[in-house]
Order: structure tokens, then sequence, then C-alpha cells
């Protein structure tokens, strides 16, 4: 039986792009073998950004209630990653970045001695032999052409997920999702679980990106050739 851990991070809801993917990908996991899943829905219940009061909790010796608390809710995320086989990640493009509770629930996960360890030759990841799908939702095109030097999503979620062993990670995209609602389709009438079953098996981290048909601008490619591995949308994260 899999492992499953499943992390929403989109603050838009049921109307999410994102969460709507992640589900599609949980289904397909499912559906390969028997699974256990464990869920976090950043967006309603979220993780609590780290100040002053709690900053123990997580780096250093917790004495505090608040440090305490803080050290409690680390090591049942940790545990939680541990555990799993598969980590689903759903992550919407917001400012460029990522949502602050996804910022917030790395900050509780990456903790030296745990999820990596310092070592003569440099930091050392300690969570290899795990499967990651990062679903990112993004109102524009990132992936290619002039916005992709204000991408800090992608390559930051690479690093931290790097930074920890966790480097068989596939990044589904679906782009330019913000032109209205409705045009994030997948050209040839394709289900959105089509390109989803491929990103569910371990392709270490290859990108696939689908771009909605009829909104060719000079820096994408053609709708009719979209890449191998394609996703699709009809619901709307907050741009960009």
């Amino acid at each position: 039986m899999n492992n499953i851990l499943v992390i929403d991070s989109a603050v838009s809801g049921d109307s999410s792009v994102s969460k709507a993917l992640v589900r599609d990908a949980v289904a397909a996991l499912a559906e390969q073998a028997p699974a256990s899943i464990v869920h976090r829905d950043l967006g309603r219940d979220p993780v609590p950004h780290l100040t002053e009061e709690t900053l123990a909790g997580v780096r250093g010796t917790p004495g505090t209630e608040a440090e305490l608390a803080t050290r409690a809710l680390s090591d049942e995320l940790v545990a939680e990653l541990r555990a799993a086989d598969v980590v689903v990640i759903g992550a919407p493009m917001y400012n460029f970045s990522i949502a602050t509770g996804l910022r917030s629930w790395f900050d509780h996960v990456l903790r030296a001695g745990e999820t990596f360890r310092y070592t003569e030759a440099g930091p050392q990841g300690l969570l290899g032999g795990k499967h990651v799908i990062v679903v990112e939702s993004r109102g524009g095109l990132y992936s290619e052409g002039p916005a992709q030097a204000v991408d800090f999503q992608e390559p930051y979620l690479r690093h931290l997920l790097g930074f920890i062993g966790l480097r068989d990670v596939t990044f589904v995209r679906a782009e330019r999702i913000g032109f209205g609602r409705g045009t994030a389709v997948p050209s040839g009438g394709r289900d959105s679980t089509t390109g989803l079953r491929s990103a569910t098996r371990p392709c270490g981290d290859k990108g696939k990106t689908w771009i909605p048909p009829g909104k060719k601008s000079p820096h994408s490619r053609p709708a009719t050739a979209p890449r191998a591995g394609t996703c699709s949308a009809s619901a709307r994260d907050s741009p960009p």
C-alpha cells in the first residue's frame, strides 16, 4: 500500500485549479495501487508562520509553551513527510512565487538533523526514495519567454525539495489560466487526468506544461502541438 501525502496550498477554495488537478493526480495514484492518504489543506487549516515566540520550536531548544507547541507540530509534519511514499503538492503561483502557507509548511519541515544534515561536503538531504508531484497553476505563461525570468515558484520549490533529498520530482504546469474562465481545456478534448497519469510515475524531475488553445503568444508553442504529458484546468487560482 502506498502512503500518499497531499499538500494543498491554494487559498481560493473549491474553485482552485491546482486543487482540482491534485484531486486528479491522487485519483490516478489510487488506481495504480491501494493507498493510504494524508491530506493537508493549508488554505483552510494553515500551518502558523514562525515568529519570535515560536522560532526555537524548529531551530534550537524549545522551552516555552509556544515553542513546545511549535516543535510538536513540526514533528507531526516531518513524520507525515517521512512516512510518505508519494508526495503531491498543489502550488498555485501567487505574486510570482508560492503561497505563504506552503512556505510556512516548508519552514516547519526543513530541520537540521531531521530532514537534512550538515556534512563536510555541505548539506545532505535525508528524505530520498520518494516521488514528488508538484501541480503548479499560473495565470500567465512563465515556463518560457520573457516572464520565465520572474518565475520564482518552480526553481524555489525544486531547491527546497532537493535540499531535503527529494529529487524525483515531476512538475505539472497549468499555465495562462488567467486569460479567461473556461479557456484552459486540453486541445483534442482530452480529460485532465490524461496528462497527470504519466506524472504519477517517477520521471526524474521532468516538467509537463499545458497552454490553452487559441491563446497563442509570440513566446508560446502552437496549441495544436502541446507537450507530452499535458494537463488541463477549468477554473482559476489567483494571478499571476
